[in-house]
């Protein structure tokens, strides 16, 4: 997983500072590691977030009801699928979306703490 990815990135000689410094190991983790380690993260993570939008409508075909399964509902009450799917479609790219650049927005807020911290 990403986080894996994202603690092996911090430089050995990081931990070796925190522990010369005496820091506890959960206040080196939390001040130290963990602030290096969650930027470089961010992006996989939120490529996860928009693909679970775009996953969500196969739960459908394993009969859990949610969006993708009420527009069928609705769609074979009145013989008319394209509105209801469409809505439904709309809805996911929606989502899609602001979840998109809400990563984004956290990555640069992310990159702007990096900027100054150096």
């Amino acid at each position: 997983m990403p986080w894996r990815a994202g603690l092996d990135n911090v430089p050995k000689g990081q931990w070796e500072a925190s522990v010369a410094l005496n820091l506890s190991p959960w206040t080196a983790f939390r001040d130290v590691i963990l602030p290096q380690a969650i930027p470089p993260v961010v992006p996989a993570l939120g490529n996860y977030l928009v693909a679970l939008f775009k996953e969500t409508p196969l739960l459908s075909a394993i009969a859990v009801l949610e969006l993708m399964q009420t527009a069928k509902i609705l769609g074979s009450e009145s013989f008319q699928y394209t509105e209801p799917i469409t809505l439904v479609g709309l809805f996911f790219l929606a989502f899609s979306l602001l979840s998109a650049a809400a990563v984004r927005q956290v990555e640069r807020r992310l990159q702007a703490r990096t900027r100054q911290g150096r």
